[in-house]
């Protein structure tokens, strides 16, 4: 086989294959095989048609043409291994010439990751936030703990921002009444935001037992969009009462017999987070200063096949929602030509980072152990909710684990990056990287952090 590649862009090329004809003995065979099994002939059982008798029969070219079917995607794949290219998109394959029993050729135009070096990221220049635990970033902490034990008081007053309202709601389109827009019971909390505009306008100042309309835009259903009145009737209100910071709330809140231990173990969590945080953040920034040094033409067709992506996975939010798309674009404050612009931003960036990374990889000769596949499913079912048995066999089920697999070597490229990096803090104060894992892993770091060492997680950050 003999192969030459034309450049038609930097990102397309046109391989133009030639195949003597004996290299196609092979799928010759299983293209009479096949054939054999779907032709009916008198005196012979399926699949026992001779050779000779197919050709008489049917012809030659249909032997021919299931021969190349079987062959030329096999053959391409050759082709792309011998010439070193690294596809994007699927290849626009054309058979432009079959001299039978002497040779075959072929073209086929793809796109393709471009050619560029990647220049040395010894040294970046970082600057990630302090490590520092302070009283405001405990007391926070405190009082959401609070708010998860908070209990609910009814009182004798109109609600105000903050209270708990349990109210009926029926909305109406000239008069006549919605039935898939009426709900009894509904409990929410005043000044939460609602995706229903003017709910918590009108909710201020109403007292138990009060009823009270307004006009608005319905948020979902077959009439989402539409002007419609709505009618609310407050039930009750309650407010929120937080309970007070001592030894007894510790107890109630964790496994600390008094507030000091609570806060202690509060603010090691913080600083841990905190350390984390510096880990991610200096990887994030690295690869962000070493994408700006690198200039990277983007192939259209990956390109196009990222932001419809994102598009899909966005008209799914939407449908999942159950809301309008006015109302859900509202409820993330954004609107839709906002979200799209991102799109193409945010998809220009991940193409550029995903080849950038992918050639990392390469000259790292960065591989994955069972171990570390193991526990990025482990990692990703926590996250998910399911058990890691039951996600590998879903990755396994739909060849998702090569995905996995990109990403776990993608994320050590990644750590490569940061850990070459020179990484100070907002202070001007130097962060070793490599002491930070020791500190969170509780163990020795080794020369090569991002292959021997399980450097912490960006999901941990979250904890």
């Amino acid at each position: 086989m003999k192969t030459a590649v034309e450049e038609l862009s930097p990102t397309r090329v046109r391989l133009t294959v030639e195949v003597p004809f004996e290299e196609l003995g092979e799928s010759l065979q299983a293209a009479y095989k096949k054939v054999a099994q779907q032709v009916r002939v008198p005196g012979f059982r399926p699949g026992k048609v001779p050779a000779r008798i197919i050709e008489q029969r049917f012809g030659r070219a249909v032997v021919l043409e299931e021969t190349l079917n079987d062959a030329v995607p096999k053959l391409y794949g050759q082709a792309v291994d011998e010439t070193e290219i690294f596809p994007v998109s699927q290849p626009e394959i054309e058979v432009t010439k079959i001299e039978d029993g002497e040779q075959v050729e072929f073209t086929a135009e793809v796109d393709i990751r471009p050619e560029f070096e990647v220049p040395d990221y010894q040294g970046l220049e970082v600057t990630v936030p302090a490590a520092e635990v302070t009283d405001e970033d405990i007391n926070a902490q405190l009082d959401a703990l609070r708010q998860r034990f908070a209990t609910l008081t009814g009182v004798e007053r109109p609600a105000a921002n903050g209270d708990f309202v349990v109210m009926d709601l029926a909305a109406a389109i000239d008069g006549v009444n919605i039935e898939e827009q009426q709900a009894n019971d509904v409990s929410y909390e005043v000044g939460a935001g609602s995706v229903l505009q003017g709910l918590d306008d009108t909710l201020v100042g109403l007292s138990a037992g009060e009823t009270k309309e307004f006009t608005t835009n319905l948020v979902g259903g077959k009439n989402a969009g539409e002007e419609a009145v709505v009618t609310i009737t407050v039930k009750s209100v309650k407010e929120k009462v937080l309970p007070e910071l001592d030894d007894e709330f510790a107890q109630l809140a964790s496994e600390f017999d008094t507030l000091d231990e609570l806060k202690e173990s509060i603010r090691e969590q913080a600083r841990r987070n905190k350390l984390i945080d510096q880990v991610v953040q200096a990887r994030e920034k690295a690869l962000d200063a070493l994408l700006d040094k690198i200039d990277i033409p983007l192939p259209e067709s990956a390109l196009k096949a990222e932001v419809d992506n994102r598009k899909h996975n966005l008209e799914h939010q939407i449908a999942d929602s159950g809301l309008s798309k006015e109302a859900f674009f509202r409820l993330y404050q954004t609107t839709e030509e906002e979200r799209l612009a991102e799109f193409d931003e945010s998809a220009a960036k991940a193409l550029k980072t995903g080849f950038v990374l992918d050639k990392i990889v390469k000259s790292e000769e960065l591989g994955v152990s069972e171990q570390e596949l193991t526990n990025f499913v482990v990692r990703r079912a926590m996250q998910m909710n399911v058990a890691p048995n039951v996600l590998a066999q879903h990755l396994a089920d739909n060849d998702q684990l090569t995905l996995a697999m990109v990403e776990i070597v993608r994320d050590k490229a990644k750590s490569v990056i940061g850990d070459a990096a020179k990484v100070v803090d907002e202070a001007g104060n130097e962060i070793d990287l490599k002491a930070i894992y020791t500190e969170i892993n509780g163990e020795e770091v080794v020369e090569e952090p991002a292959d021997e060492t399980e450097a912490p997680a960006a999901d941990d950050a979250e904890k």
